[in-house]
């Protein structure tokens, strides 16, 4: 009998836990799992401690059989994109509301994706559900490409006889958070594009420009006779020309230091809340992770899923770690009984109007409904930031390349001004 680790959602408290089961065959392990209550989002047989070789250890320079080497392929990953999944969950939903049975609909999908890591994953859930498992215990053994959130909703619609019509709502959650995603991106190109443009034109101007009137102002005035700013600007040329190394070295060094503050719980805090209050950009974040927990939260309840095991789902998918924070303080309040409102108004992260319609929802028992309408009016919002936000950092960026190209003439032409003035005195 072999042993087989699981990481699993408990039904009732909500809470993830982990542990090895021993078992005949992955399907039983499944079956023993939700025997116990417990929601799995990932099985695997463990591996014999004996059979694995220590570093340093073993023949040295031994070589991979053909069948054990591993290569590691752009695209064979583990992972699918967004878009990817997005076509391949609608294609499923059509397939099945049109009434053709699951399996057959896996493998019709499986012959023509292009995708090599979707095409194997879709063959090995076609192999599980042909064993007498669940499209849900097919999910869950790839959670690098299907999130907590698409196999709950699965189960869900498994248990209640309605996966067709999960899996079209799962479809269209998918279509609308892509959507919103790409008008952000949209809305960042130009602004990265432009700087891009600002530094090489400044790269260009500091290493092979400025360096050559350098020359010229040394033979015509001398050092000392250059003004200040002149000195400054040359000085960043001497460096950035001189030093090219080191400077690629600090910028990397700064690039490195900000990435591993990001990694940090409450670094990683603090950029999620900077995020949301900072001037132009935090009104867009704002809606558009208020736009997400809405969505996520009323897809969810809405496909069955209860409420404990929403709540953690919508937590692990938020994006961002303050609006995290406020799902685990709802996460708490419900499982002690209390409602939801109370610590989404504490949490300062939710408008007033938000609450207000959570609070209706929640006195009326329609909650998923108002959920939806809070993701559809904010989608709305996100889309109108969006176009404020094009416009609005156009005129800056433009504003930002003129000051940091014309501070380089500036300063390039004041000798030229400080030698027109000293021959009208010498005159």
């Amino acid at each position: 009998m072999a042993t087989f680790q699981y990481e699993a959602v408990n039904n009732k408290s909500g809470k993830t836990e982990k542990g090895e089961l021993p078992a005949a065959s992955q399907p039983e392990a499944l079956a023993r799992l939700q025997e116990m209550g417990l929601h799995p989002t990932k099985v695997e047989q463990a591996k014999a401690a004996s059979k694995r070789t220590k570093p340093g250890k073993g023949k040295k320079g031994a070589k991979k059989g053909v069948g054990q080497m591993e290569i590691n392929i752009p695209g064979l990953g583990g992972r699918v994109k967004e878009k990817i999944l997005t076509i391949f969950t609608r294609q499923l939903a059509q397939l099945t509301s049109a009434g053709l049975p699951l399996l057959t609909g896996l493998k019709v999908l499986q012959k023509q994706e292009k995708d090599a890591t979707l095409r194997r994953v879709l063959g090995e859930m076609s192999e599980v559900i042909e064993g007498g498992g669940t499209f849900s215990e097919g999910l869950a053994q790839h959670p690098k490409v299907f999130n907590k959130l698409f196999v709950s909703m699965v189960k869900a619609g498994e248990l209640g006889g309605v996966l067709e019509v999960v899996l079209d709502r799962l479809a269209m959650f998918m279509e609308k958070a892509m959507k919103i995603k790409g008008k952000v991106k949209a809305a960042m190109f130009y602004p990265i594009a432009v700087l891009v443009v600002a530094v090489v034109i400044m790269g260009i101007l500091l290493v092979f420009v400025i360096p050559k009137f350098k020359d010229v102002f040394s033979d015509m005035l001398g050092k000392d006779g250059l003004p200040d700013f002149t000195e400054f600007v040359l000085s960043i040329s001497d460096t950035v020309r001189l030093n090219a190394m080191g400077t690629m070295c600090g910028v990397f060094a700064c690039f490195f230091t900000f990435s591993m503050i990001g990694r940090t719980n409450f670094g990683r805090y603090i950029l999620d809340k900077m995020s949301l209050v900072f001037p132009v950009i935090g009104p867009v974040v704002e809606r558009v992770a208020i736009a997400r927990f809405a969505r996520t939260l009323g897809t969810l309840i809405n496909s069955g899923v209860p409420i404990l095991q929403a709540l953690n789902i919508v937590k692990d998918t938020s994006g961002n770690v303050v609006v995290s924070r406020a799902v685990q303080d709802v996460h708490d309040s419900v499982k002690e009984g209390e409602t939801i409102v109370a610590p989404l108004d504490a949490s300062r992260v939710f408008p007033p109007m938000v609450i207000s319609m959570v609070d209706v929802g929640e006195k009326t028992g329609d909650m998923p409904q108002m959920l939806e309408k809070i993701a559809d009016t904010y989608d709305e919002e996100v889309d109108r930031a969006v176009e404020s936000l094009t416009s609005l950092i156009e005129p800056i960026m433009i504003v930002f390349l003129a000051v940091i190209v014309g501070g380089i003439v500036i300063a390039m032409f004041l000798p030229l001004i400080v030698m027109i003035e000293s021959l009208g005195g010498a005159e």
